[in-house]
């Protein structure tokens, strides 16, 4: 198990759509593995593959708050099958986007359905944060990132700041 490196936007891999996997194997379980070490290393709750730079359609997510009770969860091809109608607003961060925050409305609940670690088909009914999360991270899949939500001026202005502290990385 090992840290991998995480995009920051901008970043045209963060905008693709990520690929389904076949199945749950040794790879996609070591992946997840490394997933996990790079989220808690971060430190995040949530990650999608292609935010270290691969393409499959796969999530590992831990909202527990106590750090020495961990609770990972993974997601192989999620689908979501319902969202409420009712939304809520949370403060939404992300590991591409370092240091950026702001509220987005999302569907309170939703179920959504996926294969485990162990590749078996389960069926999540998941409200409050785990519900804001999973969506976030389900976007991720798709190419979407939180700041899209935004106005474009808001978001242009992100994407200016991720872009300067990117170049500065790069020169140290």
């Amino acid at each position: 198990m090992s840290v991998k490196k995480i995009l920051i936007e901008p970043n045209k891999l963060l905008r693709q759509v990520s690929k389904p996997v076949e199945k749950v194997g040794d790879d996609e379980k070591k992946l997840m593995d490394d997933m996990l070490d790079t989220m808690y290393d971060a430190p995040g709750i949530g990650l999608a593959a292609i935010q270290i730079g691969i393409s499959k359609r796969i999530i590992v997510m831990d909202i527990s708050k106590d750090e020495n009770k961990k609770e990972p969860r993974y997601f192989v091809n999620p689908v979501i099958k319902n969202r409420n109608k009712e939304k809520v607003k949370y403060e939404e961060g992300c590991l591409s986007v370092p240091d950026q925050f702001a509220e987005i409305e999302r569907p309170n609940t939703c179920e959504v359905e996926y294969l485990d670690y162990e590749g078996k088909k389960q069926l999540l009914k998941a409200d409050g944060l785990l519900a804001t999360c999973i969506q976030h991270e389900m976007d991720h899949l798709d190419g979407i990132l939180f700041i899209d939500y935004l106005s474009k001026l808001k978001k242009s202005m992100i994407i200016k700041k991720l872009s300067k502290i990117k170049v500065n990385r790069e020169i140290f």
